[in-house]
């Protein structure tokens, strides 16, 4: 680990970068994402194969994070909390950041006939709330892979990062270049393929049997799945309710979707 570096000016062009981190263009033009917060850095150098640019940290959060922080050569910037808080351009209370590297992502032809058992798909979830709230899901019912379709949010977004506790650095991911060709394509490698619906000619969760190989596939609140994403499904699954509630959050949806398919 280098020895850390103490930042003492705002203009210091080592964390010029740290300056733009609400900026999702120019971390996108960087190609660089940023970690927020002691518990998702920790995540993101425990995690080991990411590329990190460097870390910024107050000396209270250096403490906390000291038997991490030899596994990354990456630079470590020291600065005073409120100096901190004027770079980012507001509280970064926990005192802790990092910028990393983004990956090129593969698309699903690339990895489909792998060795994957649980998938789920993504149609339109574009919310990063929802983004991360369902790699956070994914994460904790042994999901082996998401796949992002059409008009779907960047799982490293900050926001989509923090909201999953660091899920979407630990959950792989890949893009579909055809939809609904993805869900085609996981079929004829053997998946069974539910597609979440509330409509009510869907089988009801319950009756879902375990299957050895198991895609499940969402869509954005609102709108839901789309007509050709239903039709390219093995069947629609409805989780049963009440009739004072139409619907449910996607997360909620996908989070009792996977318990039920997906539990130990």
């Amino acid at each position: 680990m280098p020895p850390p570096i103490t930042i003492e000016a705002l203009d210091d062009p080592r964390v010029a970068d740290y300056q733009r981190i609400a900026d999702h263009q120019h971390m996108l033009d960087r190609g660089l994402f940023i970690a927020e917060g002691r518990l998702v850095v920790r995540r993101l150098l425990d995690l080991r194969h990411w590329n990190i640019d460097s870390i910024l940290l107050t000396p209270a959060a250096a403490d906390n994070l000291s038997d991490v922080l030899p596994l990354s050569n990456a630079p470590i910037y020291l600065v005073a909390q409120a100096l901190m808080n004027a770079i980012a351009g507001f509280n970064i209370h926990r005192g802790c950041l990092a910028l990393a590297h983004r990956p090129t992502v593969a698309p699903l032809d690339r990895v489909a006939d792998g060795p994957l058992s649980r998938v789920l798909l993504l149609e339109g979830v574009n919310n990063p709330d929802n983004v991360g709230g369902l790699f956070r899901t994914a994460a904790a019912f042994g999901a082996d892979l998401v796949v992002m379709g059409p008009s779907c949010g960047d799982p490293l977004y900050r926001k989509a990062i923090r909201t999953s506790m660091g899920a979407t650095l630990a959950v792989p991911y890949v893009t579909a270049s055809q939809w609904p060709g993805a869900i085609t394509d996981l079929r004829a490698d053997g998946f069974t393929v539910a597609a979440l619906t509330p409509q009510h000619q869907a089988v009801p969760l319950h009756d879902v049997s375990r299957h050895a190989k198991l895609a499940l596939v969402v869509g954005a609140e609102g709108d839901g799945l789309s007509e050709a994403a239903l039709a390219a499904a093995t069947f629609r699954v409805r989780i049963p309710m009440t009739p004072l509630v139409d619907s449910l959050n996607v997360t909620t949806a996908a989070s009792i979707a996977m318990y039920h398919c997906w539990q130990e």
